[in-house]
């Protein structure tokens, strides 16, 4: 239980703050926010303000941010549909209600045979049953339309539409999930910062010695630097550690710089057993830096060291040795969710800017249906100085989230055979 509250949570923060990037752009780009959702599936509140109408949702999994005219937007009333059209004092329709869920005493019921919300900002339909006549009602510029499921969302006429802002405003609108994602993680990472006993600096100089272990032995005095291990230069606080490790029970020998004095010397690291491995050990603590300057720079450079991994990652897509192991779907992310939860708040924030981080580089993916791929639409409108036609910008999402589909149906079983049929 423990694991699938910290999943919802995690998986959730990382959606929102996502999606609020999406939101704010969009409101100082003077896109139309129709809605924007905390959860998923059927509505259980909603509360508009400032056109926006905010909604929570069943299901507890990220959430989303509809924009006027965005694709995944359709605000289309379909011939035939049934409404009731309350109107202001201009005689203008205000709110349409087509859900048989909400009722309005001062409503119109109407059917309607064509409804042009965008531009001409009218509808046409037969009024209180009488079909021998149609009437045309005008409808405001802010109008409501309440939806199926009852909830209440501004019309979007043209001039709030996404299209209608210049193509700079929009890929900043794109680009703002993402980066929203990027801050995310950074401030994850000072906040895990703080929370721990000091930043770890990778360097090859000595902080603490235990206390009658090998280094302690050896004489081995906090502040000296380890040069090399066997020949191996030992430059950072990891590959001296790998060095070490790599001889267990083995004399190894050490070049050690202690104040100005160079010297060598032959240590055999202790045997640690783990996970059926064998790894040495010579009882030495990496240099901790409990400043807060140091604490700040932690966020940047955990961040930064996650991102060159996930480029990596990335980079073998292309150049190969490629896995796909190294993919992870809602199951596998699930799966190092349990893992981490156990292991208390610290592990579980640093989790979350890792995975953060990842949100944010995928997204910029140039694929269509990702935040990339739209911003590499807009980096070609902008180069031809006209959009794409709309079929064709149809057709290109439309592979794109074939594209996506398969690999989230591979990855997935993936993870399935990987964490659960052993």
């Amino acid at each position: 239980m423990t694991a699938i509250i910290t999943f919802i949570i995690v998986f959730g923060i990382l959606v929102i703050v996502h999606e609020f990037g999406h939101y704010y752009a969009a409101k100082k780009s003077g896109i139309l926010v129709r809605e924007f959702s905390v959860g998923m599936g059927p509505k259980l509140f909603a509360y508009r303000k400032n056109s926006t109408t905010y909604t929570l949702r069943l299901l507890p999994l990220g959430g989303y941010v509809r924009m006027a005219g965005a694709q995944e937007d359709d605000s289309e009333i379909q011939p035939g549909t049934m409404a009731s059209l309350v109107l202001n004092d201009e005689q203008k329709v205000r709110k349409i209600i087509t859900s048989s869920k909400v009722y309005d005493p001062n409503g119109i019921p109407v059917q309607i045979s064509k409804a042009d919300l965008v531009d001409a900002l009218t509808i046409e339909g037969y009024e209180n049953g009488d079909e021998t006549a149609i009437k045309t009602y005008s409808v405001d510029h802010d109008a409501t339309i309440v939806e199926e499921d009852g909830t209440e969302v501004q019309i979007a006429p043209r001039d709030v539409q996404l299209q209608s802002v210049s193509v700079w405003k929009r890929m900043i609108t794109n680009f703002a999930g993402p980066f929203n994602n990027f801050i995310l993680a950074i401030v994850c990472a000072i906040i895990a910062a703080f929370m721990m006993n000091g930043v770890v600096q990778n360097t090859n100089q000595l902080g603490e010695i235990q206390s009658g272990s090998v280094a302690a032995k050896a004489g081995l005095k906090a502040n000296d630097k380890i040069l090399a291990v066997n020949g191996h230069k030992t430059n950072d606080w990891n590959t001296l550690s790998l060095n070490i490790q790599k001889y267990p029970g083995k004399k190894t020998d050490f070049k050690v710089k202690s104040g100005n004095k160079v010297s060598n010397i032959t240590l055999t690291p202790k045997t640690i057993k783990s996970s059926g491995q064998k790894y040495g050990q010579i009882g030495i603590m990496p240099v901790r830096d409990y400043s807060f300057a140091a604490k700040i720079k932690y966020g940047f450079t955990y961040s930064w060291q996650t991102t060159v991994q996930i480029l990596h990652v990335l980079g073998k897509m292309v150049t190969g040795g490629f896995s796909i192991n190294q993919l992870s779907g809602p199951v596998g992310i699930y799966s190092m969710t349990s893992q981490v939860s156990s292991q208390g708040i610290l592990s579980i924030i640093l989790f979350m800017s890792m995975l953060s981080m990842n949100l944010g580089i995928v997204n910029l993916i140039p694929i269509p249906a990702l935040d990339g791929g739209k911003i590499l639409l807009n980096i070609i409108e902008a180069i031809r100085r006209k959009p794409l036609p709309e079929e064709y910008e149809n057709v290109i999402t439309l592979i794109g989230v074939g594209i996506l589909v398969l690999l989230m149906v591979a990855v997935t079983w993936n993870d399935i055979q990987r964490f659960f049929i052993k």
